[in-house]
Protein backbone atom coordinates (compact mmCIF):
# COMPACT_ATOMS: atom_id res chain seq x y z
CA UNK A 1 0.00 0.00 0.00
CA UNK A 2 1.86 3.61 -0.70
CA UNK A 3 1.49 5.84 2.06
CA UNK A 4 -0.21 8.69 1.71
CA UNK A 5 2.10 12.51 2.27
CA UNK A 6 2.18 13.06 6.06
CA UNK A 7 0.29 16.17 6.84
CA UNK A 8 1.66 19.53 8.23
CA UNK A 9 2.92 19.65 11.14
CA UNK A 10 3.82 23.35 12.70
CA UNK A 11 7.47 22.06 13.71
CA UNK A 12 7.96 21.25 10.29
CA UNK A 13 8.13 24.92 8.86
CA UNK A 14 10.61 27.50 9.00
CA UNK A 15 12.07 28.01 12.38
CA UNK A 16 13.44 30.69 14.15
CA UNK A 17 17.10 30.63 13.26
CA UNK A 18 16.28 29.54 9.55
CA UNK A 19 16.91 33.32 8.19
CA UNK A 20 21.10 33.38 8.25
CA UNK A 21 21.72 31.73 5.11
CA UNK A 22 24.43 28.68 5.21
CA UNK A 23 26.46 27.95 2.22
CA UNK A 24 29.36 25.52 0.99
CA UNK A 25 32.64 27.16 0.83
CA UNK A 26 35.23 23.98 1.01
CA UNK A 27 35.29 20.44 0.47
CA UNK A 28 37.83 17.48 1.11
CA UNK A 29 37.53 13.93 -0.16
CA UNK A 30 39.44 10.83 1.03
CA UNK A 31 37.60 8.13 -1.08
CA UNK A 32 38.34 4.41 -2.20
CA UNK A 33 37.64 5.57 -6.02
CA UNK A 34 39.83 8.94 -5.74
CA UNK A 35 42.05 10.88 -2.70
CA UNK A 36 41.39 14.45 -3.24
CA UNK A 37 37.94 16.26 -4.49
CA UNK A 38 39.06 16.68 -7.88
CA UNK A 39 40.60 12.98 -8.80
CA UNK A 40 37.01 11.68 -6.82
CA UNK A 41 34.89 13.90 -9.26
CA UNK A 42 37.12 12.83 -12.19
CA UNK A 43 36.27 8.94 -11.24
CA UNK A 44 32.34 9.44 -10.31
CA UNK A 45 32.12 11.05 -13.71
CA UNK A 46 34.08 8.12 -15.39
CA UNK A 47 31.82 5.69 -13.56
CA UNK A 48 35.01 4.37 -12.11
CA UNK A 49 34.18 1.21 -9.30
CA UNK A 50 36.40 1.02 -6.18
CA UNK A 51 35.62 -2.58 -5.53
CA UNK A 52 38.35 -5.35 -5.14
CA UNK A 53 39.49 -8.06 -2.90
CA UNK A 54 40.37 -7.39 0.79
CA UNK A 55 44.15 -6.22 0.80
CA UNK A 56 44.07 -5.13 5.16
CA UNK A 57 43.76 -8.59 6.17
CA UNK A 58 43.26 -12.78 4.82
CA UNK A 59 39.71 -12.52 4.15
CA UNK A 60 39.71 -16.00 3.45
CA UNK A 61 37.18 -18.08 5.40
CA UNK A 62 34.62 -14.74 4.98
CA UNK A 63 31.30 -15.23 3.46
CA UNK A 64 32.56 -11.75 1.76
CA UNK A 65 36.04 -11.14 0.54
CA UNK A 66 35.95 -7.95 -0.92
CA UNK A 67 35.47 -4.44 0.04
CA UNK A 68 35.71 -0.54 -1.08
CA UNK A 69 39.28 -0.21 0.27
CA UNK A 70 41.55 3.30 -0.02
CA UNK A 71 44.10 2.77 -2.78
CA UNK A 72 47.57 3.94 -1.99
CA UNK A 73 46.84 5.62 1.20
CA UNK A 74 50.18 6.37 2.94
CA UNK A 75 49.02 8.27 5.84
CA UNK A 76 52.96 9.82 6.18
CA UNK A 77 51.97 11.83 2.91
CA UNK A 78 49.34 13.71 4.82
CA UNK A 79 50.30 13.55 8.28
CA UNK A 80 53.22 13.93 11.35
CA UNK A 81 54.59 10.08 12.24
CA UNK A 82 54.12 10.61 15.62
CA UNK A 83 50.23 12.59 15.78
CA UNK A 84 49.14 9.81 13.31
CA UNK A 85 50.57 6.94 15.38
CA UNK A 86 48.05 8.86 18.12
CA UNK A 87 45.17 8.22 15.82
CA UNK A 88 42.65 5.27 14.30
CA UNK A 89 42.42 5.50 11.52
CA UNK A 90 39.07 7.00 10.68
CA UNK A 91 40.40 10.17 12.82
CA UNK A 92 43.42 10.01 10.05
CA UNK A 93 40.72 9.66 6.97
CA UNK A 94 38.62 12.79 9.00
CA UNK A 95 41.86 14.79 9.87
CA UNK A 96 43.34 14.93 5.81
CA UNK A 97 39.24 15.46 4.51
CA UNK A 98 39.22 18.54 6.54
CA UNK A 99 42.25 19.72 6.08
CA UNK A 100 41.89 19.66 2.47
CA UNK A 101 38.15 21.60 2.84
CA UNK A 102 39.94 24.05 4.90
CA UNK A 103 43.01 24.46 2.36
CA UNK A 104 40.18 24.71 -0.85
CA UNK A 105 37.83 27.27 1.75
CA UNK A 106 41.27 29.40 2.22
CA UNK A 107 40.36 30.07 5.28
CA UNK A 108 44.22 29.71 6.64
CA UNK A 109 43.80 29.46 10.41
CA UNK A 110 47.21 30.87 10.98
CA UNK A 111 45.84 33.84 9.70
CA UNK A 112 42.81 34.09 11.73
CA UNK A 113 43.00 36.70 14.75
CA UNK A 114 42.33 34.65 18.07
CA UNK A 115 38.37 36.23 18.02
CA UNK A 116 37.77 34.84 15.12
CA UNK A 117 38.76 30.91 15.46
CA UNK A 118 36.43 31.12 18.43
CA UNK A 119 33.73 31.47 15.75
CA UNK A 120 34.93 28.51 13.85
CA UNK A 121 33.59 25.30 15.28
CA UNK A 122 34.05 21.46 14.26
CA UNK A 123 31.23 18.92 13.43
CA UNK A 124 32.66 15.98 13.02
CA UNK A 125 31.48 12.18 13.61
CA UNK A 126 31.37 8.54 12.69
CA UNK A 127 29.62 5.33 12.94
CA UNK A 128 31.81 3.30 14.71
CA UNK A 129 34.61 5.21 15.34
CA UNK A 130 37.99 3.79 16.73
CA UNK A 131 37.04 -0.29 15.42
CA UNK A 132 40.36 -1.01 14.31
CA UNK A 133 41.79 0.14 17.29
CA UNK A 134 39.63 -2.22 19.95
CA UNK A 135 39.79 -5.33 17.78
CA UNK A 136 43.62 -4.82 18.05
CA UNK A 137 43.58 -4.05 21.56
CA UNK A 138 41.13 -6.45 22.38
CA UNK A 139 44.30 -8.94 20.97
CA UNK A 140 46.39 -7.16 22.64
CA UNK A 141 44.58 -7.96 26.47
CA UNK A 142 43.62 -11.62 25.55
CA UNK A 143 47.45 -12.41 24.51
CA UNK A 144 49.18 -10.14 26.11
CA UNK A 145 47.50 -8.81 29.29
CA UNK A 146 46.30 -5.38 30.80
CA UNK A 147 49.49 -3.95 31.17
CA UNK A 148 50.32 -4.11 27.93
CA UNK A 149 47.43 -2.27 26.84
CA UNK A 150 48.31 1.12 24.78
CA UNK A 151 47.87 4.27 26.80
CA UNK A 152 46.59 5.63 23.94
CA UNK A 153 43.57 3.22 23.41
CA UNK A 154 40.58 5.14 24.84
CA UNK A 155 41.40 8.52 23.12
CA UNK A 156 42.32 6.78 19.85
CA UNK A 157 38.63 5.19 19.94
CA UNK A 158 36.18 7.89 20.88
CA UNK A 159 33.86 9.03 17.68
CA UNK A 160 34.53 12.72 18.99
CA UNK A 161 38.19 12.11 18.31
CA UNK A 162 38.46 13.34 15.06
CA UNK A 163 36.70 16.76 15.81
CA UNK A 164 38.89 17.19 18.55
CA UNK A 165 42.13 16.44 16.79
CA UNK A 166 40.84 19.02 14.03
CA UNK A 167 39.98 21.75 15.97
CA UNK A 168 43.43 20.98 18.18
CA UNK A 169 45.94 21.38 14.85
CA UNK A 170 44.05 24.56 13.38
CA UNK A 171 43.31 26.32 16.62
CA UNK A 172 39.13 26.28 16.28
CA UNK A 173 37.63 27.17 19.66
CA UNK A 174 33.93 26.77 18.49
CA UNK A 175 31.48 24.24 19.13
CA UNK A 176 33.19 21.26 18.99
CA UNK A 177 31.40 17.80 18.39
CA UNK A 178 30.66 14.62 16.78
CA UNK A 179 27.20 13.26 15.71
CA UNK A 180 26.36 9.30 15.46
CA UNK A 181 23.33 7.96 14.17
CA UNK A 182 24.33 4.96 12.41
CA UNK A 183 24.76 5.46 8.31
CA UNK A 184 22.83 9.12 8.51
CA UNK A 185 25.93 10.31 10.28
CA UNK A 186 27.14 12.90 7.66
CA UNK A 187 23.97 14.24 7.44
CA UNK A 188 23.23 14.26 10.91
CA UNK A 189 26.42 16.26 10.97
CA UNK A 190 25.83 18.55 8.41
CA UNK A 191 22.40 19.51 10.10
CA UNK A 192 24.00 19.82 13.74
CA UNK A 193 26.69 22.56 11.79
CA UNK A 194 23.29 24.38 9.84
CA UNK A 195 21.71 24.96 12.96
CA UNK A 196 25.02 26.18 15.01
CA UNK A 197 25.77 28.72 12.05
CA UNK A 198 21.73 29.63 12.12
CA UNK A 199 21.74 30.74 15.58
CA UNK A 200 24.69 32.36 15.41
CA UNK A 201 26.92 30.62 17.56
CA UNK A 202 29.71 29.82 14.97
CA UNK A 203 30.38 32.08 12.11
CA UNK A 204 32.11 28.51 10.23
CA UNK A 205 31.78 25.02 10.65
CA UNK A 206 34.23 22.44 9.57
CA UNK A 207 31.57 19.63 8.98
CA UNK A 208 31.55 16.16 7.96
CA UNK A 209 32.22 12.23 8.73
CA UNK A 210 34.87 9.38 8.26
CA UNK A 211 34.82 6.00 8.99
CA UNK A 212 37.36 2.96 8.45
CA UNK A 213 35.40 -0.37 9.37
CA UNK A 214 37.25 -2.94 6.94
CA UNK A 215 38.65 -5.39 9.17
CA UNK A 216 37.96 -8.32 10.47
CA UNK A 217 35.36 -7.98 13.11
CA UNK A 218 33.55 -5.09 10.99
CA UNK A 219 33.62 -7.22 7.75
CA UNK A 220 32.34 -10.10 9.70
CA UNK A 221 29.85 -8.34 11.85
CA UNK A 222 27.92 -7.02 8.57
CA UNK A 223 28.58 -10.73 6.76
CA UNK A 224 26.64 -12.31 10.15
CA UNK A 225 23.88 -9.95 9.03
CA UNK A 226 23.36 -10.94 5.40
CA UNK A 227 23.71 -7.44 4.50
CA UNK A 228 27.07 -7.25 2.42
CA UNK A 229 27.03 -8.59 -1.20
CA UNK A 230 28.97 -12.20 -1.44
CA UNK A 231 29.84 -11.35 -5.49
CA UNK A 232 33.24 -13.06 -4.86
CA UNK A 233 33.97 -13.57 -8.11
CA UNK A 234 33.28 -9.83 -9.04
CA UNK A 235 33.66 -7.58 -6.94
CA UNK A 236 33.88 -4.53 -9.37
CA UNK A 237 29.78 -5.24 -10.08
CA UNK A 238 28.89 -5.78 -7.01
CA UNK A 239 27.23 -2.53 -5.71
CA UNK A 240 24.08 -2.30 -8.07
CA UNK A 241 21.59 -0.27 -6.52
CA UNK A 242 18.08 -0.58 -7.58
CA UNK A 243 19.14 -3.80 -10.24
CA UNK A 244 16.83 -6.89 -9.74
CA UNK A 245 19.78 -9.30 -9.31
CA UNK A 246 21.11 -6.55 -6.10
CA UNK A 247 21.92 -8.82 -3.45
CA UNK A 248 23.73 -6.69 -0.12
CA UNK A 249 26.02 -3.79 0.12
CA UNK A 250 30.00 -3.12 -0.58
CA UNK A 251 32.08 -1.94 2.47
CA UNK A 252 33.80 1.43 1.95
CA UNK A 253 36.18 3.68 3.96
CA UNK A 254 37.34 7.08 3.99
CA UNK A 255 36.08 10.39 4.44
CA UNK A 256 34.02 13.58 3.61
CA UNK A 257 34.30 17.33 4.68
CA UNK A 258 32.19 20.44 4.05
CA UNK A 259 33.30 24.14 5.22
CA UNK A 260 30.18 25.37 5.74
CA UNK A 261 29.89 29.20 6.46
CA UNK A 262 27.13 32.21 6.83
CA UNK A 263 26.69 33.32 3.81
CA UNK A 264 27.30 36.71 5.12
CA UNK A 265 31.11 35.72 6.41
CA UNK A 266 31.71 34.24 3.15
CA UNK A 267 31.09 37.41 1.19
CA UNK A 268 32.36 39.46 3.14
CA UNK A 269 36.28 37.61 3.15
CA UNK A 270 35.72 37.20 -0.47
CA UNK A 271 34.93 33.32 -0.63
CA UNK A 272 34.26 31.53 -3.45
CA UNK A 273 31.24 29.71 -2.86
CA UNK A 274 30.19 26.03 -4.30
CA UNK A 275 26.03 25.58 -3.26
CA UNK A 276 23.64 26.87 -0.49
CA UNK A 277 22.53 24.17 2.17
CA UNK A 278 19.42 24.95 2.56
CA UNK A 279 17.78 22.19 4.80
CA UNK A 280 18.25 18.33 6.64
CA UNK A 281 14.76 16.67 6.75
CA UNK A 282 15.06 14.40 9.84
CA UNK A 283 13.05 11.29 10.92
CA UNK A 284 12.70 7.68 12.63
CA UNK A 285 10.78 4.62 11.19
CA UNK A 286 10.22 3.85 14.64
CA UNK A 287 9.97 -0.14 13.25
CA UNK A 288 12.90 -2.24 13.17
CA UNK A 289 16.46 -2.68 14.38
CA UNK A 290 17.82 -2.61 10.73
CA UNK A 291 14.75 -3.09 8.26
CA UNK A 292 12.77 0.33 6.89
CA UNK A 293 9.48 0.83 7.50
CA UNK A 294 6.94 -1.40 4.86
CA UNK A 295 5.43 1.83 3.75
CA UNK A 296 8.37 3.82 3.72
CA UNK A 297 6.97 6.00 6.01
CA UNK A 298 9.93 7.64 8.06
CA UNK A 299 11.54 8.11 4.62
CA UNK A 300 8.57 9.95 3.45
CA UNK A 301 8.78 12.12 6.77
CA UNK A 302 12.02 13.17 6.35
CA UNK A 303 11.60 14.41 2.52
CA UNK A 304 9.05 16.18 3.18
CA UNK A 305 10.75 17.80 6.34
CA UNK A 306 13.47 18.81 3.90
CA UNK A 307 11.27 20.02 1.73
CA UNK A 308 9.10 22.32 3.61
CA UNK A 309 11.81 23.43 6.08
CA UNK A 310 13.62 25.13 2.72
CA UNK A 311 10.05 26.35 1.28
CA UNK A 312 11.05 24.11 -1.73
CA UNK A 313 8.57 22.24 -3.38
CA UNK A 314 8.67 19.14 -4.90
CA UNK A 315 8.77 20.00 -8.48
CA UNK A 316 11.48 22.41 -8.18
CA UNK A 317 13.98 19.27 -7.08
CA UNK A 318 16.26 17.92 -10.04
CA UNK A 319 18.33 15.44 -8.32
CA UNK A 320 18.85 12.77 -5.10
CA UNK A 321 21.79 11.12 -4.87
CA UNK A 322 19.73 8.50 -3.09
CA UNK A 323 20.63 6.21 -0.64
CA UNK A 324 20.59 2.97 -2.74
CA UNK A 325 23.26 0.79 -0.89
CA UNK A 326 22.34 -2.22 -2.85
CA UNK A 327 20.23 -3.67 -0.67
CA UNK A 328 16.66 -5.62 -1.70
CA UNK A 329 14.70 -3.86 0.74
CA UNK A 330 16.19 -0.70 1.26
CA UNK A 331 16.12 0.35 -2.87
CA UNK A 332 12.68 -0.54 -2.77
CA UNK A 333 11.70 1.39 0.48
CA UNK A 334 13.85 4.28 -0.80
CA UNK A 335 11.45 3.83 -4.87
CA UNK A 336 8.02 3.78 -2.85
CA UNK A 337 9.39 6.93 -0.79
CA UNK A 338 10.41 9.10 -3.81
CA UNK A 339 7.49 8.20 -5.57
CA UNK A 340 4.90 8.96 -2.42
CA UNK A 341 6.90 12.60 -2.09
CA UNK A 342 7.33 13.48 -6.22
CA UNK A 343 4.15 12.22 -7.56
CA UNK A 344 4.05 12.68 -11.43
CA UNK A 345 7.70 14.70 -10.57
CA UNK A 346 9.47 11.63 -10.00
CA UNK A 347 9.84 10.95 -13.63
CA UNK A 348 11.21 14.13 -14.31
CA UNK A 349 14.22 13.80 -11.48
CA UNK A 350 17.66 12.29 -12.63
CA UNK A 351 18.66 10.24 -9.60
CA UNK A 352 21.81 8.55 -8.69
CA UNK A 353 23.37 5.82 -6.27
CA UNK A 354 26.91 7.10 -5.61
CA UNK A 355 27.76 4.28 -3.53
CA UNK A 356 27.75 1.79 -7.09
CA UNK A 357 31.62 2.78 -6.90
CA UNK A 358 32.48 4.05 -3.82
CA UNK A 359 30.34 1.41 -1.95
CA UNK A 360 29.01 2.20 1.29
CA UNK A 361 31.28 4.59 3.91
CA UNK A 362 28.88 3.56 6.49
CA UNK A 363 28.74 6.42 8.83
CA UNK A 364 30.83 8.41 6.27
CA UNK A 365 28.52 7.95 3.08
CA UNK A 366 26.12 10.75 3.60
CA UNK A 367 29.69 12.98 4.41
CA UNK A 368 31.04 11.77 0.94
CA UNK A 369 27.94 11.86 -0.80
CA UNK A 370 27.13 15.53 -0.08
CA UNK A 371 30.67 16.52 -1.83
CA UNK A 372 28.92 14.33 -4.72
CA UNK A 373 25.74 15.99 -4.62
CA UNK A 374 27.45 19.53 -4.83
CA UNK A 375 30.23 18.48 -6.84
CA UNK A 376 26.81 17.88 -9.58
CA UNK A 377 25.21 20.99 -8.86
CA UNK A 378 28.65 22.69 -9.90
CA UNK A 379 29.19 21.20 -12.65
CA UNK A 380 25.54 20.31 -13.79
CA UNK A 381 26.36 16.84 -14.36
CA UNK A 382 24.71 13.83 -12.19
CA UNK A 383 27.00 10.60 -12.02
CA UNK A 384 26.01 7.47 -13.39
CA UNK A 385 24.73 4.47 -11.20
CA UNK A 386 27.31 2.18 -12.82
CA UNK A 387 26.13 -1.99 -13.20
CA UNK A 388 22.71 -1.20 -13.32
CA UNK A 389 21.88 -3.55 -15.80
CA UNK A 390 18.29 -5.58 -14.82
CA UNK A 391 15.39 -3.35 -14.15
CA UNK A 392 12.88 -3.86 -10.93
CA UNK A 393 9.65 -2.73 -11.41
CA UNK A 394 10.12 -2.03 -7.62
CA UNK A 395 12.59 0.49 -8.36
CA UNK A 396 11.40 2.30 -11.27
CA UNK A 397 12.86 5.44 -10.97
CA UNK A 398 14.68 7.58 -13.49
CA UNK A 399 18.28 6.81 -12.92
CA UNK A 400 21.54 8.01 -14.44
CA UNK A 401 21.66 4.30 -15.45
CA UNK A 402 25.69 3.83 -16.13
CA UNK A 403 26.58 6.99 -17.53
CA UNK A 404 26.52 10.37 -16.48
CA UNK A 405 23.55 13.06 -17.42
CA UNK A 406 24.60 16.38 -18.31
CA UNK A 407 21.12 18.82 -17.37
CA UNK A 408 20.20 21.76 -15.70
CA UNK A 409 20.57 21.88 -12.14
CA UNK A 410 19.55 23.64 -9.35
CA UNK A 411 18.13 21.71 -6.52
CA UNK A 412 19.39 18.39 -5.32
CA UNK A 413 18.81 15.95 -2.64
CA UNK A 414 21.21 13.66 -0.41
CA UNK A 415 19.52 11.18 0.80
CA UNK A 416 21.00 9.01 3.96
CA UNK A 417 19.57 6.30 6.50
CA UNK A 418 20.63 3.93 9.24
CA UNK A 419 20.16 1.32 11.41
CA UNK A 420 17.66 2.16 14.37
CA UNK A 421 15.29 3.66 11.72
CA UNK A 422 17.17 6.69 11.13
CA UNK A 423 16.00 8.89 8.21
CA UNK A 424 17.69 11.81 6.76
CA UNK A 425 17.83 14.06 3.75
CA UNK A 426 19.92 17.31 3.09
CA UNK A 427 18.64 20.08 0.46
CA UNK A 428 21.57 21.82 -1.31
CA UNK A 429 20.69 24.95 -3.79
CA UNK A 430 23.42 25.75 -7.03
CA UNK A 431 25.20 28.97 -6.79
CA UNK A 432 24.04 31.49 -7.12
CA UNK A 433 20.55 30.45 -6.95
CA UNK A 434 19.80 31.79 -10.11
CA UNK A 435 21.29 29.21 -11.78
Amino acid sequence: MTPSPSPPHPDDGRTSDAGRRVVVTGMGAVTPIGMGVQAFWEALVQGVSGAAPITSFDPCGFSTTFACELKGFDVLEHLDRRLAARMDPFAQYALVAANEAIRDARLFPERLPAEERERVGVVFGSEHGGLKTVQEQTRVLVQDGPRRLSPHFIPMTLHNMSAGTIAMEHGFRGPNHAVVSACATGNDNLADALHIIRRGTAEVVVAGASEAPICEIGVGGFAALRALSTRNDSPATASRPFDATRDGFVMGEGAGALVLESLEHAQRRGARIYAELLSVGASSDAHHVTAPHPEARGTVLALERALRQAGIGPEEVDTINLHGTSTPIGDAAETLAVRTVFGVHADRLTTTSTKSMTGHLLGAAAAIEAVATVLSLVHQVVPPTINYQVPDPACDLPYAANTPVRRPLRIALNNAFGFGGKNSAALFRAWPAST
